[in-house]
């Protein structure tokens, strides 16, 4: 695949990955105003704060991926950057990989637990199958995977090239 291809590819999944999280944001702000001017008004929305709940750990999950994407999420590269150039380069490779393991894990785990909960429901909406707040695990964990993978490149690129105390 060549470079404009792959740039293309990887703007687009960001760009993706954006839109979810705003319109999950947006659907967020808007189920917390709904709940507050109902109590203000003295009445309840029963089912708010589950479905609060289950939009912020969409929002994370979602967020997360295209924080990965961005390589934004927290890292020490103080140890890799004083380590030799191939080394840094194998720490870096290493480290993804294991995060990479990790989220495939996560989600094959995440679906298979999907069997085990089609029976449930939301206790305040019996008609919504916990399968549907559940699935965000591992729809979540895949694109946080297909993340690492498009900023792979980019992270052995930069362990390659920094400038740590012997190059």
């Amino acid at each position: 695949m060549d470079i404009t291809r792959y740039a293309r590819l990887r703007s687009g999944f960001e760009r993706f990955l954006e839109a979810i999280v705003f319109v999950l944001m947006f659907a967020l702000a808007i189920v917390v105003t709904l709940a507050v001017v109902y109590r203000k008004v003295g009445a309840s929305l029963v089912w708010y704060d589950e479905i609060a709940s289950v939009l912020l750990a969409w929002i994370t999950y979602y967020g997360a991926a295209l924080a990965a994407l961005r390589g934004a999420h927290i890292g020490v590269s103080v140890l890799v950057d004083a380590m030799p150039r191939p080394l840094r380069v194998a720490a870096t490779l290493f480290a993804e990989l294991c995060v990479i393991g990790f989220f495939v894990l996560l989600a094959w785990v995440g679906y298979s637990i999907l069997d085990v909960l089609a029976t449930d429901t939301l206790v305040s909406l019996p008609g919504v199958s916990v399968i549907y707040t559940q699935s965000v695990i591992p729809i979540g964990a895949t694109l946080f995977v297909i993340a690492e993978l498009m900023r792979l490149p980019e992270a052995l690129r930069q362990a390659g090239s920094r400038f740590g105390a012997n190059p």
